[in-house]
C-alpha cells in the first residue's frame, strides 16, 4: 500500500473508532433545566413527575387547554431539546392539551439518553397518560421533532393512538448519518440506529409529515421515505425555504398541525 493511501486509512480508522467511542455525545446534546413554561394562552400548567421502568426519575409539564377529558398531544423533542419552550407553544393547538416530559439526561429528567431508554420511556409516558383523568385516552395524538419523531413512530407501533404529527422525521439514523458523512462505516458503528422506516408500515393511524425544504441537517428526501412507507392514511406538507430548526417560525407549519388536529377532532365526534 503506498505511503499516502496508508495514511489515508489509518486515518479514516481513527476517525471511525472516535466516532464509535463518542457517538452518545454527538447524537445526544443534553439541555438544562429551562424553568417553567411560558404559556401564551390561558391555561392550567402543571408539572408531571414519573418513574421509568427501572426506577429513573423523569420530569416534564402538561398544559391543559380544555376542562374535563380533553384531546392530547404527547410530544418529543429533538437531539438537542429541553421540551419546555414547546409547551409553551400548546396554545396554539386549538383547545388540545399538551403533556411533554424530558429525556433521560435532559432538563430535570435523571439517567443516561439511550435509543432502548427512550423507546421504553415513551411507553411509561403514554400509559400514564391514559390513566389521567383530564385525558380523553381516544383521542391522544403523538407528536415528534426530529430524533423524537422516532420515538413517536415506536410508541404508536406499540400503543393505540387517534394520529401522529411527524415534524423533519427521517428513516434511520444510520441513513441520516451515512448522508452525513459518507466516509465513516455508520452502517457498522452505529449503535442507536433508530429505524423508523422498518416500523413505519404497521402503523395504520392517520399521520401528518412535515419536511424543510432547505432542512440540510434531515434532507427532506429522508422524511419522504417514511411518508412513503407509512401504513394508514397520510398527509405531507413539505414548507418552503424552511430549514432543520425554523420551521415552526412558518405559517405554514402551525396551520397544517391544526387543521390535522381539528380533522382527528371531528372523526372522534361521529
Amino acid at each position: 500500500m503506498p505511503l499516502p493511501v496508508r495514511f489515508i486509512a489509518i486515518a479514516l480508522l481513527a476517525l471511525a473508532l472516535a466516532a464509535c467511542a463518542l457517538q452518545d455525545g454527538l447524537i445526544f446534546f443534553r439541555q438544562p433545566p429551562a424553568g417553567v413554561p411560558q404559556l401564551k394562552s390561558p391555561a392550567v400548567l402543571q408539572e408531571v413527575a414519573l418513574l421509568a421502568a427501572d426506577g429513573t426519575r423523569l420530569y416534564g409539564w402538561i398544559a391543559r387547554h380544555a376542562q374535563g377529558r380533553a384531546p392530547l398531544v404527547i410530544y418529543f423533542g429533538g437531539n438537542a431539546e429541553e421540551i419546555s419552550w414547546f409547551v409553551g407553544e400548546s396554545g396554539r393547538l386549538n383547545g388540545w392539551s399538551m403533556l411533554a416530559v424530558n429525556y433521560r439526561g435532559y432538563g430535570r429528567s435523571e439517567g443516561e439518553p439511550g435509543e432502548k431508554a427512550l423507546f421504553a420511556d415513551a411507553l411509561t409516558v403514554y400509559d400514564h397518560c391514559i390513566a389521567r383523568p383530564d385525558v380523553d385516552p381516544g383521542r391522544i395524538v403523538l407528536m415528534g421533532r426530529s430524533l423524537g419523531s422516532s420515538v413517536a413512530v415506536h410508541l404508536a407501533s406499540h400503543r393505540p393512538v387517534a394520529g401522529v404529527v411527524l415534524v423533519a422525521p427521517f428513516d434511520s439514523l444510520v441513513e441520516v448519518g451515512a448522508s452525513l458523512y459518507p466516509f465513516l462505516p455508520m452502517r457498522s458503528i452505529l449503535r442507536h440506529r433508530f429505524d423508523s422506516l422498518s416500523v413505519a408500515p404497521s402503523v395504520k393511524a392517520p399521520a401528518l409529515m412535515i419536511a424543510g425544504e432547505r432542512d440540510t441537517i434531515v434532507p427532506a428526501r429522508h422524511a419522504k421515505r417514511i411518508y412513503e412507507a407509512w401504513g394508514g392514511p397520510r398527509e405531507w406538507l413539505e414548507v418552503p425555504e424552511a430549514g432543520h430548526n425554523d420551521l415552526e417560525a412558518h405559517a405554514a407549519y402551525w396551520t397544517a398541525i391544526r387543521r390535522f388536529l381539528d380533522t382527528l377532532a371531528r372523526k372522534a365526534g361521529d
